[in-house]
């Protein structure tokens, strides 16, 4: 058969999707797939590496090829996706809870990061994100109060970019985002849940207006198992 290693690759993707092979479960070894299959060393190893480069399994070293979860929701790490929008399209089942929303003066650590005078306002939106019933993000959204004068808690637990720019009339252009893996704070643990992981993925998010005004910092805060954050790059010469 031409090309029989993506026909192994393919048959293994369909058994770990529907759970015929299970997550954290570890792959036959290469002799056995190769009786299994009933082909080459080479071929098998190609399939694996289709496997790999696509998310499907991790190779450790001394431990063989270890299946991951492949039920992770693709994240857009260059895009500007609401929550709203990502569940849907995934065809999860989602709500928001809005933990609080209330117009505070900002910190220092607020002013530095929006550019903000000590007199100025700005909307403190925590929100707590579930897919599926679990509890997965924590988002902590810092409004500017000039550009976004009313929200209200309904706007919150259905979109506040769906409410900026249908309702408002201004255009979300672009955002500075910066990803780090951290210990979760007590606060994670309070709200979300976690089931006894011991890291959390936070994205910041620095966003701007289409006039290149910045105009929010949100923090979102998610737990590792559910998410997948992706990119699309293109090699430059």
């Amino acid at each position: 058969m031409k090309n029989k290693y993506i026909h192994i690759y393919r048959d293994i993707v369909e058994k770990i999707r529907n759970k015929t092979i299970k997550p954290q479960s570890t792959l036959p070894s290469e002799h056995e797939l190769m009786e299994v299959y009933e082909t080459s060393r080479e071929t098998i190893r190609k399939a694996l590496n289709v496997l790999a480069q696509n998310g499907f399994i991790q190779k450790v070293q001394g431990k063989g090829s270890i299946v991951l979860d492949s039920d992770k929701i693709d994240f857009p790490v260059s895009g500007l996706v609401t929550f709203k929008e990502l569940a849907k399209n995934m065809g999860q089942t989602y709500r928001t809870i809005v933990q609080f929303l209330d117009v505070t003066h900002p910190s220092d650590e607020l002013m530095s990061k929006l550019d903000l005078e000590p007199s100025d306002e700005v909307w403190r939106v925590f929100r707590i994100r579930e897919i599926d019933d679990e509890k997965v993000i924590l988002d902590k959204d810092f409004i500017k109060r000039d550009y976004v004068e009313t929200l209200t808690r309904e706007v919150c637990e259905n979109s506040i970019y769906e409410y900026i720019e249908n309702e408002l009339g201004m255009l979300i252009s672009f955002a500075k985002k910066e990803i780090i893996v951290e210990e979760p704070s007590e606060e994670d643990r309070e709200h979300l849940d976690l089931e006894g992981f011991s890291n959390i993925v936070v994205v910041k998010n620095f966003v701007y207006l289409e006039d290149a005004s910045l105009f929010q910092y949100t923090e979102s805060r998610h737990r590792p198992d559910k998410f997948r954050f992706v990119d699309f790059a293109r090699r430059m010469k």
